[in-house]
């Protein structure tokens, strides 16, 4: 049965979370749906339509049938609430592109624009919008938005935003993280909340009431091994001076087909800049490096000249701090000039390994037994 709509829709009626995070956009999804319907969902007064839409087609009718639940009053009276739940023809796919799918979420919008009836709610979850079409900026302004997107592992400052979510999430369960241990973490969990979130709850369920300190062990323990977590090995090797360690993943990595110029430029050398960075910053800017807010802070108020030649996030709002910050404390093994001829012997090697036909496995293994013989405990 069909009932006259109202004439605004800016009503409080319409409700909007979107975004490439799946697992928060559903989390964040569910609660509000719980919230609007009073967590009493009887099949009959409330609809939930799957939004997953194989072809334009599919997108149109489904469309279609967001509209006509909009349209139609409970049989039994009282508030509604509609729910297109997941739904994928939003984003700039071909699918999303096609005119019989803008057809179907032109009318969709046609109905939202002249109003709701008395009662009806309506709640749109998405995981992908592509924000410079026409149905997003109606969104933008008739609807509660809420946006949860993945952080993007292609800035510079990307473990920087992890590892804030991770320690905001990991306090909230009481937890709270050895530097090494979050490092790693970080590169094993990635950057989907649900699966951060995920990890977290195993973490604080193996660990129970007595113990709430995560180390490095419980996070090589209960977290997944991936690649990342070898170049992260890696890189925890070299800073520790165990040659034999690193020499036993590079050669695993050179036996999986790895190349030794990928390790060298996805491990190595961050791990080598981000040393001797962090052992100029400590000794010749003297910034404090008790704890990561000091550290930041005293590096991002330093005068720009001074500071020009750290790693920037990419968006402009100040230096990349983070990997610099968790390799201080290994910093402290190395004397300035022992890192300083590091450095040179990473660059020599780096170009062997592009200008030269030697044995890329001995170029790396002479690399390790150099930069473990520069520390202060093997002098």
């Amino acid at each position: 049965m069909a009932a006259k709509p109202k004439a605004s829709p800016k009503s409080g009626n319409f409700f909007a979370i979107v975004g490439t995070d799946e697992g928060l956009v559903r989390e964040k999804a569910l609660h509000l749906h719980n919230e609007l319907t009073g967590g009493v969902d009887d099949g009959f007064t409330h609809e939930t339509i799957d939004g997953i839409a194989d072809n334009s087609d599919s997108a149109y009718e489904i469309c279609a049938s967001t509209v006509q639940a909009l349209l139609t009053i409970p049989m039994f009276g009282g508030d509604k609430v509609v729910w297109l739940r997941n739904a994928n023809f939003f984003a700039d796919t071909v699918t999303g592109r096609s005119q019989r799918t803008e057809a179907g979420i032109e009318a969709l919008r046609a109905t939202l624009e002249k109003g709701l009836p008395d009662g009806v709610k309506f709640l749109l979850t998405a995981m992908g919008v592509d924000k410079r079409r026409g149905f997003w900026k109606f969104i933008e302004k008739t609807a509660d938005v809420q946006t949860y997107d993945r952080i993007d592992t292609s800035r510079d400052d990307w473990m920087d935003q992890v590892g804030h979510l991770v320690s905001k999430r990991s306090a909230e369960l009481g937890l709270k993280f050895e530097p090494d241990a979050l490092e790693l973490f970080v590169l094993l969990a990635g950057e989907q909340s649900q699966q951060i979130g995920n990890e977290l709850e195993k973490l604080d369920l193996f660990l129970g009431e007595e113990r709430r300190t995560v180390t490095e062990e419980d996070v090589r323990q209960m977290v997944p091994l991936s690649r990342a977590a070898v170049v992260f090995e890696i890189g925890k090797s070299i800073q520790k001076g165990d040659a034999l360690r690193a020499i036993e993943l590079i050669d695993q990595q050179l036996e999986a087909d790895e190349s030794a110029i990928g390790i060298m430029r996805a491990s190595v050398i961050p791990t080598i800049r981000n040393l001797y960075m962090a052992k100029l910053i400590v000794e010749k800017l003297n910034i404090p490096a008790g704890n990561y807010q000091s550290f930041a802070g005293g590096l991002n108020r330093l005068p720009e000249a001074d500071r020009a030649w750290l790693p920037q996030k990419k968006d402009g709002s100040g230096v990349n701090v983070f990997p610099i910050f968790l390799a201080v404390q290994s910093a402290g093994n190395f004397e300035l000039g022992g890192l300083q001829q590091v450095l040179e012997a990473t660059l020599t090697a780096d170009q062997a390994l592009v200008t030269t036909g030697l044995d890329h496995r001995l170029i790396l293994h002479r690399l390790m037994a150099q930069i473990a013989a520069a520390r202060k405990s093997r002098r």
